[in-house]
């Protein structure tokens, strides 16, 4: 086991500021190619924020005609006046592409994940593709602000359904929707929100669904405690720091059911962490939630059934309860398989994400008699290679991992690194034709905060990285085509990295594969481990990686949410530095001043002092390769031509996933278009724990 060592013990691998501007001249660099136009792309329309919804009573309320006849008319459910709030939150007509809808029929789904269970507070994963977002609501929403003007964005309210700050801006008084229920009839109050917050958030034996959902991620020494009932208060160090708003959307601030988890926690009950984590495991059927369906059937490797949340606490303008589809099924299969099905008409939506199936997906919805439509969006897709940086801890490294760190967080290291793959070649693998562009790192270029000539980009030449790893001293002193350590570092073997894969997603693994190939070429051993995504996250945020593919996630592509994800702000809130617990970040001085700048751009409420920071954080981004990145591409939504109310333009990923940014609550099928696809029609939710449906 290789302990503490300095990082003098190869001496090339000096890490001191003088150095880092010395060896920015090895390598030339230059602005990144101008990416090729996108084909199908669909566009938005931008609306005012006020113009999408607002909380109010309404004279009168209406739900499905068979639900009043045989559940409220037979005494199996209270009136529809008392399952809703006092005011309600209501969605405006004039914001819905295709007005108030209709009742009936289902949404149907095909997922590559499979459900951990429902304890999304603890971290498990009920299987991702929109499940969790369908079951959880959070303080706020930003999934649909991709259709607001920039200057007019702040994330919607929710469960939160308004705020108000203090004048010195260190306070924020939030004020909680009053009268909503959870799925089962027992009331959301500010006790929901303080156990989230007490006994998920901030318990370092707990790690929310989300990765993001930190206390740095809330700002250094944020406290948050309940004045009412249906309030509560946030305390900051820093003023007005309206960022946090964003942060408070999905996934970070989701409260669960306190009266079902709290006496399964391990303050209150004899259960041990791992006990609480799995006490509410895929077969249990009914678990509460406050979102828009119920999860009431699963069948292994086969199906999730979702139906309709008899207490949800949204309408329309005219009343009537939503959501408006009863049903959302989950077909367990592939994400590939996802794509096949959206585009035959099998299965209702999906996020086109994998390039593979780009061409073959475009030529089919040409056709005159497809069943689905499919747009594409802006460029907000981009891989990135993580190299974990962390030297002190973060993972338990042995000796092995703990040198290939030491390379990681040297800048030579990572300049030949990046020298040595032709990203061109990268996005030809993917797929060819004008999608995928040339991405060396950092903020997203469908993004409004992107600033091409603040992006540096090193181009490809093989023949500088190899010079640059001998100039290091790691040359292939056995002459088996790969690169040795110096002697005396981790037994002088060849220098092999572990490569952390998602095995759910053919594009992660064939990006995996490239890389495999063409750091062979350079002369360094990268060993591919694919694991499943529950396996994955897992391996991710316990630090148990050398190096990792991954998508990248909300705050490159959006800037404004989870922006503390951007730079090691805090011990846990980049995704490949993070400090073992009870230790400080060994953050290096590049890292140092990003997180800088990220700490200004939240603190500042000025737009042109914003955009000017991150060109600043881009350029150290790119420049010290923060992270290395591979390609970058556009997605498009498919869905099924039959549903109504879906936005133009809709990305699939931007402030969150397409899922959530379509509002499915308000999206609707007419009723000479709809499907006999519903599994359990004119049933509801049982009992926690009951099996199946009530009929």
């Amino acid at each position: 086991m290789l302990h503490h060592r300095k990082i003098s013990r190869i001496v090339a691998l000096s890490l001191s500021v003088s150095i880092f501007a010395l060896q920015a001249q090895a390598f030339e660099t230059s602005t990144p190619p101008e990416p090729p136009p996108l084909p199908a792309q669909g566009k938005i329309t931008y609306v005012a924020r006020d113009s999408i919804l607002e909380f109010k009573a309404l004279p009168s309320y209406s739900e499905p005609d068979w639900m009043a006849d045989k559940f409220e008319k037979a005494g199996k459910l209270p009136p529809l006046k008392d399952r809703l709030p006092e005011e309600p939150l209501v969605y405006k007509t004039g914001n819905m592409p295709d007005g108030v809808g209709v009742y009936g029929d289902t949404m149907r789904h095909v997922i590559g994940g499979r459900p951990e269970g429902w304890n999304y507070i603890a971290g498990q994963s009920q299987g991702w593709g929109g499940i969790d977002i369908a079951l959880s609501e959070c303080l706020t929403r930003t999934a649909p602000l991709f259709q607001v003007d920039a200057k007019d964005t702040e994330p919607l309210p929710n469960l939160a359904k308004s705020w108000d700050w203090s004048t010195d801006g260190h306070k924020l008084t939030m004020h909680l929707v009053k009268g909503a229920k959870w799925s089962d009839g027992v009331p959301f109050t500010a006790d929901d929100v303080i156990f989230y917050w007490e006994d998920a958030v901030i318990d370092p034996n707990v790690s929310p669904l989300g990765g993001g959902a930190s206390p740095e991620a809330f700002g250094e020494g944020t406290t948050l405690r309940k004045v009412d009932d249906y309030t509560v208060e946030w305390t900051f160090k820093a003023a007005f720091p309206k960022q946090y708003l964003y942060t408070m959307a999905y996934p970070n601030f989701c409260p669960g059911p306190a009266h079902m988890l709290k006496p399964k926690h391990p303050k209150y009950s004899k259960n041990t962490y791992e006990q609480f984590r799995n006490a509410f495991p895929p077969e249990y059927m009914n678990m509460p939630v406050m979102g828009a369906w119920v999860p009431v059937a699963y069948r292994p490797d086969d199906i999730i059934v979702l139906r309709r949340n008899p207490y949800y606490w949204k309408v329309d303008e005219k009343g009537q309860q939503l959501p408006y589809l009863d049903e959302i099924q989950y077909k367990l299969s592939t994400w590939a398989d996802r794509d096949v099905q959206a585009v035959a008409g099998s299965g209702d939506f999906s996020n086109l994400e994998q390039p593979e199936n780009f061409v073959a997906s475009l030529k089919r919805a040409a056709e005159p008699n497809a069943p689905a439509r499919l747009a594409f969006g802006p460029r907000l897709i981009g891989y990135n290679l993580l190299m974990n940086f962390s030297a002190n801890g973060w993972g338990t490294p042995d000796e092995r991992e703990q040198a290939v760190r030491e390379l990681n967080r040297n800048l030579e290291f990572r300049q030949a690194v990046t020298s040595a793959i032709d990203r061109k070649a990268v996005g030809d693998s993917l797929v060819k034709g004008p999608f995928t562009a040339i991405y060396p790192g950092g903020l997203s270029s469908g993004t409004s905060f992107y600033d091409r000539q603040s992006t540096v980009y090193y181009p490809y030449d093989l023949e500088a990285a190899k010079a640059t790893l001998k100039k290091l001293g790691l040359v292939d002193t056995d002459n088996d085509g790969f690169v040795n350590f110096p002697k005396g570092t981790a037994g002088g073997k060849d220098v092999e990295i572990v490569l952390l894969v998602n095995n759910g997603y053919a594009t992660d693994k064939s990006l995996a594969e490239g890389l495999v190939g063409q750091m062979a070429k350079l002369g360094l051993r990268v060993v591919i481990n694919a694991l499943d995504s529950n396996q994955r996250d897992a391996a991710h945020y316990s630090g148990r990686f050398d190096w990792a593919v991954r998508r990248n996630s909300t705050e490159l592509s959006s800037v404004v949410q989870n922006t503390e994800q951007l730079a090691p702000v805090g011990p846990r809130t980049s995704w490949n530095h993070r400090a073992p617990e009870g230790k400080e970040l060994d953050i290096l001085p590049f890292e140092q001043q990003m997180a800088d700048l990220v700490k200004r751009f939240i603190a500042s409420q000025d737009n042109a002092e914003r955009a000017d920071l991150m060109k600043q954080y881009q350029k150290l981004y790119t420049q010290n390769l923060y992270t290395v990145g591979l390609t970058e591409y556009p997605g498009a939504l498919i869905i099924n031509k039959r549903f109504s109310n879906i936005p133009p333009g809709t990305p699939i990923y931007m402030f969150n996933w397409a899922e959530d940014a379509i509002m499915r609550e308000r999206v609707w099928v007419a009723a000479g278009k709809q499907g006999k696809y519903e599994l359990f029609p004119q049933q509801l939710p049982g009992k926690p724990g009951d099996p199946g449906p009530t009929k």
